[in-house]
């Protein structure tokens, strides 16, 4: 890592320094991960705010990290992006509480006669998609006709977290049901 600055501002490509001054929008779209928007100056950020068509944002003075913090951040996250094919392959490293029961052997009949008994052939795999799991533009439009109001991004995670708990609810009950299929009911 011989890299002698932090990060190009956004705006005109010249370098952030580590340990320097930076200004990142107050706005939750321009600070994605995937995003991360970073300007030199505030004349940078100034000049963002009509392409991205923010309708109230302001810049916040930030320091960039040392280049030894940076270094620390670097490895970790490459560390991190090893270790997860190794986990999504299912390999022998994962811990035996993540990795899914097998299928059960005994007949449904049998499965249906206690309630403990109908659960246990349910393992929810732990390495479920985290993707977000509604079109945000319905989203925002449909609360935008019902209130006038805007919709932030983070809504979107949250509604997606309890989607997932509901989701997970009726994949228990068409299990106790002994089925193989969710259907509208288990809602």
């Amino acid at each position: 890592m011989d890299e002698t600055f932090w990060k190009r501002c956004n705006t005109c490509k010249s370098e952030i320094g580590f340990a320097a001054p930076y200004w990142v929008c107050n706005v939750s779209t321009c600070n994605r991960p995937r995003t991360a928007l970073v300007f030199c100056t505030v004349e940078c950020w100034d000049s963002h705010v009509p392409v991205w068509r923010h309708r109230e944002a302001w810049a916040i003075e930030k320091r960039s990290p040392t280049r030894a913090e940076w270094e620390g951040q670097r490895a970790a996250e490459e560390a991190q992006a090893a270790a997860a094919p190794a986990s999504s392959a299912g390999s022998a490293t994962a811990p035996p509480s993540a990795q899914p029961a097998p299928a059960p052997s005994a007949p449904r009949a049998d499965a249906t006669a206690t309630p403990d008994a109908a659960r246990a052939p349910v393992s929810l795999a732990a390495g479920a998609p985290r993707d977000i799991l509604v079109v945000a533009s319905k989203l925002k439009a449909y609360i935008r006709a019902r209130s006038d109001m805007n919709t932030s991004d983070a809504v979107l995670e949250v509604l997606s977290d309890r989607l997932r708990a509901l989701c997970d609810q009726a994949i228990r009950r068409a299990a106790e049901a002994g089925r193989k299929t969710v259907l509208d009911r288990d809602f």
